[in-house]
Order: structure tokens, then sequence, then C-alpha cells
């Protein structure tokens, strides 16, 4: 009896960890429509949606460490206890970051220089995002590692990006404010594509017990 609430409490822990992955990439999704539009109310809802995922961070800080102190958790369970709150940490890392895309977004101009590799790159980092968390959902542990090589094209389009802000920056001295608010944007997608391998990191550990770099 005490094995099946303890399991019923796992799934619970682990349906947190997914409805916080589902409000994050509603997160990103917001802040790209924000840099589409530099709508300022689609910003404040993006950061108003921020205090549901804070909200989640806790219950599933609070949920795992009452696992690990009133039950005896087998090796695998504390696989996924332990993943299921580092995933909580990258979750609400990547919502901040979504906050601070859609905060920088609504400043910007209407001249959106190398907007188009921009939002490549943001597009990409949601799909890393809602491919994570199918893999979490299944264990798919192999679906999470093909994801984490998705961050190479994120990096790519971030340095290729970043280099060509900065020598228009040098060549005309007036695209210095907005391109300043775009390199800002860049640094927070790359940061977004970390976050996202480092929940892949944490999904191939719950599945097969191995440490993995995939970042």
């Amino acid at each position: 009896m005490a094995r099946d609430i303890f399991q019923q409490n796992l799934e619970t822990l682990k349906g947190y960890v997914i409805e916080m992955g589902k409000l994050s990439h509603e997160a990103m999704l917001g802040a790209i429509q924000v840099l589409k539009t530099q709508d300022a109310e689609l910003a404040e809802k993006v950061f108003q949606g921020d205090e549901a995922i804070d909200d989640y961070e806790l219950k599933i800080e609070k949920c795992s460490t009452q696992l690990i102190a009133r039950q005896n958790p087998t090796a695998g369970d504390m696989r996924l206890i332990i993943s299921c709150f580092k995933i909580a940490i990258d979750l609400e890392r990547m919502s901040d970051l979504a906050v601070d895309i859609a905060n920088v977004a609504k400043c910007m101009g209407t001249d959106h220089t190398e907007q188009d590799n921009i939002l490549k790159m943001a597009d990409i980092c949601d799909e890393m995002l809602q491919q994570t968390i199918k893999s979490f959902e299944t264990l798919d542990h192999e679906l999470a590692s093909s994801i984490a090589l998705k961050d190479d094209q994120v990096d790519k389009l971030f340095y290729g990006t970043q280099t060509k802000l900065i020598e228009l920056m040098i060549e005309d001295n007036s695209l210095i404010n907005n391109a300043s608010h775009l390199l800002l944007v860049l640094r927070y997608l790359e940061r977004f594509g970390d976050h996202a391998c480092n929940i892949c990191e944490s999904i191939v550990y719950m599945a097969t017990g191995q440490r993995v770099n995939l970042n």
C-alpha cells in the first residue's frame, strides 16, 4: 500500500514537471511574438505567466524533498526525483529568459536587422523545449540525445549573427541602440538552448543512470 502511494506521488511529481514545461513553452511562444510585434501588452502577459512557473518550481522542490525524506526510494526512483528537481531549475531559468527576451523586444525599434536569423534561432529553441517535454513524458533518452544536437544550430546562428551585428554597429552608429537589444536577445536564446541541453542530460540520466555531457 505504501509503495502504491509512493508511486502515485512520483507520478504527481512528473506531472508537475510536464505542466511546468508546457508553461515555459507558452512563455517562449509569447516572447517570440513580442519579438515579431513589440507588443507591450503581450509582453506583460509573459511577465505575469512567470509567477505560475515559479509556483511549479516550489511545488516540485517540496514534493521531491518529501519523497526523499518520508519514503525509501530505490536507485531508479532516486534518479527520477533528482532529475525532476534539476529539470525544474532549468525550466525556471528558461522561463526567466523568455521574460528577458520579451522585456527587451518590447523596447526595440522597427528596424530589425538580422531578425530572420534571430527568429530562426528562437524557433529552434522552442522546438528543442517541445521535444524535451515529449522525451521526458516518454523517458526517450535517444530522443533527448538527438535534441541536444540542435544546440549546434543555435550556437552557429548565435556566433554568425553576433558577428554581423557587431560589424553593422561599427559601420553605422545609428544602428547601435537596436543592435545592442538584438545582441541581448541572441545571448538569451543561446542560454535557453544550453538549458534545454541540461534537461536532456537529466532525462538520459533518469532513463539510463548514465551521466552524459550533451552541451
